[in-house]
């Protein structure tokens, strides 16, 4: 589980984030502080490895808690920025101070679950043990600035939730496996399946039996 800490003045609006955090999986919100102050004394005690951090805070502003973060330790929480600033000199502050990712409000919960789920799989990669080649590095930095959400956001809604049943099945999926757990039927299953496909989002497998066709089952791609 990623351990998230939520940074926002607005206690409403930290309360749906952290209700939000919680419903994704693989992520767990484990405290919420409403100023820098409260921020660098949740981020000691509690030691979490993602901060959502609002810019706008009471006493001094976001920025200056990353920047404090990042210069104290190399190794402390990663960070998205959640804030109604659409300033480019914000943006490219937040940048160069190592901001995973700069979400302006106001903003949806699928957008906040699309990227929290661009950054759990940009950590899985990022933290596997071995070499890079250049492929690898590109798709990780591709990752943290969120391509996936930008992909994953202009599906349609029953596309994109295929695309998800298929991300999350431990298994390679077959267009009747899906076509079951959707409620949906395996024609229309299948041209979903086909059109990610060709797009690039999910990958093909073809499995040979003994007679008949070979089956054809799907993942999404690690980098995906």
């Amino acid at each position: 589980m990623i351990r998230t800490l939520v940074v926002d003045d607005d206690y409403r609006v930290a309360a749906i984030h952290a209700a939000g955090i919680d419903r994704v999986p693989g992520f767990t919100c484990v405290g919420r502080a409403h100023s820098a102050a409260d921020a660098r004394r949740a981020i000691a005690e509690l030691q979490p490895q993602l901060v959502v951090l609002d810019i706008y805070l009471p006493d001094e502003d976001g920025l200056s808690v990353l920047k404090g973060l990042k210069a104290q330790d190399q190794h402390g929480p990663d960070c998205i920025v959640i804030t109604a600033s659409r300033d480019l000199s914000t943006v490219r502050t937040a940048m160069r101070l190592g901001a995973v990712y700069y979400l302006v409000k106001p903003f949806g919960f699928p957008q906040f679950r699309t990227q929290l789920e661009a950054y759990r799989r940009w950590r899985e990669q990022a933290f596997r043990p071995g070499e890079a080649d250049q492929h690898t590095v590109d798709a990780l930095f591709g990752m943290l600035r969120g391509p996936a959400a930008s992909a994953t956001e202009a599906l349609a809604p029953t596309m994109r939730n295929v695309l998800e049943t298929v991300r999350q099945s431990p298994v390679a999926l077959t267009a009747s496996t899906l076509a079951t757990r959707l409620g949906i039927s395996r024609p229309t299953a299948q041209r979903y399946l086909s059109e990610l496909h060709r797009r690039g989002l999910v990958e093909l497998s073809l499995e040979y039996g003994n007679a008949g066709r070979p089956v054809h089952r799907y993942t999404v791609p690690a980098l995906a």
